[in-house]
């Protein structure tokens, strides 16, 4: 098939649309179940080949969680801890493949960006992935292929109309892409570049010290960041990342947006959040809705009268600016990439504050000694990768 009529465009009013092979060759994708509209293919192709190439660069199962064409989540497919399967909300003895974890963590880095993502996963995806993506909010996923099992809990979804999409996992695109905007053609290569651990290299700081968990941390953030609109940076811990800061007109910007995710995600592991005793038959997004608010500066909200009682069985006690800036400041071990150079130190002090001990950037600002120096300061361990990511 080289074409596929969509629903319409970006917006209702932007008809007709569809996608086609200029070639006229055959799409790379098979539509296995309801019918994706254009940003859902947006979504789906881009989050591809960020899980393919994860996969290739790791050698670990991948899988990301997209909306509007950035990471909400990503991460591989390492085994989940205890308090992992409580802040994800994993049922009790499901069953937990390698690529089940890595999409369970890639949706729990931001459950309220990943509400209605688009999944994608670099292996074939089996009933115990299914299983846990049918009770979440998705608009759809495409992986390389679905066991029979799985693909018939996904046709379930969204009373039948869950969109599921096959891809040719050997489907290489061609050297050039071209780009309407505004009635003018844009070319460029398409961007071919290869991360992994060669581009650790580079090592500026007095620290040298890079572990090899550390390693697959720089990759998480950098492949992440590839396909992630820019100005961006990422937080990443243990194989998934924590924080995405996307589409900033400033670097630093970037940076707190990501933070704050970071140690949004880190506080949700507070034994007062663990601890929240919500109402029997919360919605999903409800009960995420109410953590996100409780662990706010706006936890009044969720903690008022004859609101609480909505939420929770008992009310929870206030998590206090005091607790929350101690908790965090424990925080650490945590690795922070960047698709373009830091400009000034106060990205480094921000990143601080979220327990960073590991930085990947390009490098190349005529401050660099400075941002080099900042991280000295606090005894990271920084990459200058040589290799900008910008992506729009």
């Amino acid at each position: 098939m080289n074409e596929l009529e969509l629903k319409y465009g970006c917006n209702p009013n932007q008809k007709p649309s569809r996608i086609y092979m200029k070639d006229g060759s055959d799409l790379p994708v098979t539509v296995l179940n309801g019918k994706p509209g254009y940003i859902n293919f947006l979504d789906a192709l881009n989050s591809w080949q960020l899980v393919r190439e994860l996969k290739e660069a790791t050698g670990l199962p991948a899988a990301a969680s997209f909306k509007h064409v950035s990471p909400a989540g990503a991460a591989v497919g390492l085994p989940l801890s205890d308090v992992d399967k409580k802040i994800y909300f994993v049922e009790e003895g499901a069953a937990l493949s390698p690529i089940a974890c890595a999409y369970i963590r890639a949706r729990g880095a931001d459950r309220l960006c990943s509400y209605g993502d688009w999944a994608a996963l670099s292996d074939v995806c089996d009933g115990a992935t299914a299983a846990y993506l049918k009770a979440e909010v998705s608009d759809g996923i495409i992986a390389p292929g679905y066991t029979d099992e799985a693909l018939a809990i996904l046709k379930t979804k969204k009373k039948g109309n869950y969109n599921v999409v096959a891809i040719d996992p050997a489907y290489v695109p061609a050297p050039q892409e071209h780009k309407d905007v505004f009635g003018v053609t844009f070319e460029q290569g398409h961007n071919f570049s290869r991360i992994d651990d060669t581009l650790l290299t580079n090592i500026v700081t007095k620290n040298t010290a890079l572990s090899d968990q550390a390693k697959i941390d720089m990759i998480v953030s950098l492949i992440a960041l590839k396909y992630t609109q820019s100005n961006s940076v990422c937080y990443v811990k243990d194989g998934q990342t924590i924080g995405v800061g996307a589409g900033q007109q400033s670097r630093i910007h970037c940076t707190r947006l990501a933070g704050s995710k970071a140690d949004n995600w880190y506080l949700r592991q507070n034994p007062k959040v663990l601890g929240l005793q919500f109402v029997d038959g919360i919605r999903r997004p409800d009960r995420d809705n109410a953590i996100d608010i409780y662990t706010s500066d706006e936890y009044e909200d969720v903690l008022a009268e004859g609101v609480w009682q909505t939420k929770f069985k008992v009310k929870p006690p206030v998590l206090t600016a005091e607790e929350k800036k101690a908790w965090i400041a424990a925080q650490t071990g945590v690795t922070c990439g960047s698709d373009a150079f830091f400009p000034f130190g106060d990205n480094v002090e921000r990143a601080h504050k979220s327990g960073v001990t590991y930085i990947a950037e390009p490098g190349g600002s005529i401050r660099d000694d400075n941002v080099i120096e900042a991280a000295d300061k606090y005894g990271m361990t920084m990459c200058f990768t040589g290799l900008r990511l910008f992506h729009h």
